[in-house]
């Protein structure tokens, strides 16, 4: 019998998520400007680096960090209150999916440290595909979570046809920025 406090830990639990999700989404973001700042001129090549890296720092370690965190101490308690979830199929590719978060989250934090360092750090069309990973894998999770009893392979399509859909979206529309000077984009790397 579960406790009649159990739907607050949902909401926690989904409160969580939705802060890390968000952290996540603009962190990468953040990664973005970072990166095309590298491309300008000084003095606003260091003004906007210096900017970028100070809130980039901020939202890992006081929003995505604590968030990601929460989420899965939470959602540890939930199996904890219920363990019988833990042999239903949907809830061990959940846990899977969360390890590719948590994995998905220790690449964001090498980004930070290799842009805190001032080295070269993947494209800007890398970093805006790679943003879309953790859009995937939140599509995963939420699905997962609301239909339990999905077939595998009607997931696996679902997601393909959205991660088709998602990069042809990015080529299409992300492409050359406005106002980017690209003339030193090969000096600091791809």
């Amino acid at each position: 019998m579960l406790p009649t406090w159990f739907p607050a830990l949902v909401a926690l639990h989904l409160i969580f998520m939705v802060t890390f999700f968000a952290g996540s989404f603009y962190l990468v973001r953040l990664f973005i400007f970072h990166r095309q700042a590298l491309a300008r001129w000084e003095p606003d090549r260091g003004i906007l680096t210096k900017q970028f890296g100070l809130m980039e720092r901020q939202l890992l370690y006081l929003v995505a960090w604590p968030s990601l965190l929460l989420m899965i101490g939470t959602g540890a308690w939930m199996v904890w209150l219920e363990p019988g979830t833990l042999k239903a199929p949907w809830m061990q590719a959940k846990l899977g999916a969360t390890a590719l978060l948590f994995a998905y989250h220790l690449v964001d934090q090498r980004i930070y440290g290799k842009l805190a360092r001032g080295e070269t750090v993947w494209a800007v069309l890398t970093l805006r595909l790679w943003t879309q990973c953790s859009v995937l894998l939140l599509v995963a999770i939420v699905f997962l979570s609301a239909f339990k009893d999905v077939q595998w392979y009607i997931g696996a399509l679902g997601l393909l046809v959205l991660a088709l859909l998602l990069f042809t979206a990015i080529k299409a529309f992300g492409g050359k920025n406005p106002g980017e000077p690209h003339a030193q984009e090969g000096k600091h790397g791809t």
